[in-house]
């Protein structure tokens, strides 16, 4: 799963509780979503009574103006103007509140959220651990409040992986909200959800997956069972199933995540492909090949619809319908031998033409390098030329390997193939290309998807016969096993995490 910086689902919800407001977020789902929801609450007057509640001033009346425009400016991306308005926030909310009133522990969480999405994580954490224990303080450790604000606390280690400390975070969060709000109730799902995350991260499958069915079935029996919110659950479910090589019970998930697509947003839409797509590789996985080529098929007819014909999901798009017609090929090798060529040399042009779609994704980006950009469109920039990478390494990879798939059939005594060491190089070729860009060379997909194809090389090289092939121009065996040592190294570094 990947974490964007984007995620507040629970931004403001603090106040919204200390406000006596009964909220269910709708965007706590996932950490991956982005903040584009806010919270309106209706607020009375303040105003003086006799247990010491405070009076209604000038402080507390700029806290509430600097708290809704600095939320309004953070919800549109205006980072460093938030930023302002809500350390203002905190100086009326201590002057019209008190130092260690419930409104300044809002503040601070307003302001660990901002600092979060910044990743200034050294900020973010002490007003995360003030807003809790001035919280606690308030209402006692058991308090709902003291729940959400743990949530937000373990959303902020999660996004760092510190999967550990995001664990105990959640686990008590989970039982405040398990006794104060029951067992049926959204928010309690929304923790077992995130813990599940956490324990999904930790490679604890079987405890993920009691958790992350739990958290669906508390939705469902709420009536919200076809819901995004339910319907992203379940895309986390079939990927445990996945995980622990239960594709049977994934495909049933994904077939019920298909439905729910289709009844909702029918085929006008790129989520709906997403999800047919899922289910489509499942399939392929399974064997099912004539199903998984026809879902494919739809999604491409659908993206072309709806995407540009040089859109890197057009490519991708290529790159599985190019996988299922090997593997049918191979199915059919010893039936149709005809019918089985035929199949790859439809294979092998898709594949040319991801490739070209892949690379021109990446070219018009290198021509672009130093181009200031928007926050948000600068993430998705480096996130498609990512994937554009990734795309244009396993397309020439796997025409590598449809080459070798070609030899073999015509049973030559030589195992070597020309145009399979042509596509390995130029993968090498394209790697050295483009991920002199910071946001390249950095992503360990990209690195995982290079070192595969150097593995390969090294492996076809290991199998020619020198006697009959000039071999001055090519890089030396032993280069390239040093290549591959350095890679591994790096991506050692990285905990292998692919991008």
């Amino acid at each position: 799963m990947d974490f964007s910086v984007w995620t507040s689902g629970y931004l403001l919800l603090l106040w919204a509780f200390i406000l006596g407001v009964n909220v269910t977020p709708t965007l706590a789902e996932e950490v991956s979503t982005p903040a584009t929801t806010g919270i309106d609450a209706e607020i009375s007057d303040l105003r003086k009574i006799e247990d010491g509640s405070v009076i209604s001033n000038i402080h507390t009346s700029k806290w509430r103006v600097f708290t809704d425009s600095g939320r309004d400016l953070f919800l549109q991306g205006k980072l460093e103007e938030a930023e302002k308005l809500f350390l203002s926030a905190l100086q009326e909310a201590k002057e019209g509140f008190g130092d260690r009133d419930p409104h300044v522990a809002s503040a601070y969480n307003n302001l660990a959220e901002l600092y979060r999405v910044k990743k200034a994580f050294n900020k973010a954490e002490p007003m995360y651990l003030e807003a809790i224990i001035i919280l606690e303080e308030s209402f006692g450790q058991d308090d709902v409040r003291v729940g959400a604000a743990l949530h937000n606390l373990g959303q902020f280690y999660l996004m760092q992986r510190k999967l550990e400390q995001a664990r105990g975070v959640y686990e008590r969060a989970l039982k405040i909200k398990r006794r104060v709000l029951g067992e049926a109730h959204p928010d309690y799902a929304d923790t077992m959800y995130h813990l599940g995350t956490v324990l999904y991260l930790q490679g604890k499958y079987k405890d993920s997956e009691a958790l992350v069915r739990d958290s669906i079935r508390i939705l469902e029996d709420g009536g919200q069972g076809e819901s995004m919110i339910c319907t992203k659950r379940l895309r986390q479910l079939a990927e445990i199933y996945i995980k622990s090589d239960r594709n049977e019970e994934a495909e049933n998930v994904l077939r019920k995540i298909l439905h729910i697509m289709e009844l909702a947003k029918g085929w006008n839409s790129l989520e709906t492909v997403v999800a047919a797509e899922r289910l489509a590789l499942t399939l392929q996985s399974l064997g099912n090949l004539k199903e998984a080529q026809e879902l494919l098929e739809r999604c491409l007819d659908a993206r072309r619809a709806l995407l540009p014909e040089d859109h890197i999901q057009i490519a991708v798009n290529f790159l599985h319908i190019a996988r299922v017609k090997m593997l049918d090929s191979n199915k059919l090798q010893k039936s149709n031998v005809y019918q089985a060529r035929a199949e790859l040399d439809m294979a092998k042009d898709l594949l040319s033409k991801s490739i070209s779609v892949a690379r021109g994704n990446l070219v018009p980006s290198m021509k672009g390098k130093g181009n200031k950009q928007s926050y948000g469109a600068s993430m998705t920039t480096v996130r498609s030329r990512q994937s554009a990478m990734m795309i244009l390494l396993q397309s020439l990879n796997t025409l590598s390997l449809l080459e070798m798939t070609k030899l073999e059939r015509e049973e030559s005594k030589d195992p070597y193939s020309s145009e399979a060491e042509s596509a390995l190089h130029q993968c090498i070729s394209a790697y050295k290309e483009f991920v002199t860009e910071k946001s390249l060379c950095d992503a360990p997909g990209v690195k995982a998807e290079y070192l595969l194809c150097l593995k390969h090389l090294v492996d076809l090289l290991s199998d020619k016969k020198t006697s009959s092939t000039d071999r001055s121009s090519k890089p030396a065996l032993q280069e390239l096993k040093d290549e591959i040592k350095r890679i591994e190294v790096e991506l050692s570094k990285k905990g292998g995490r692919r991008s």
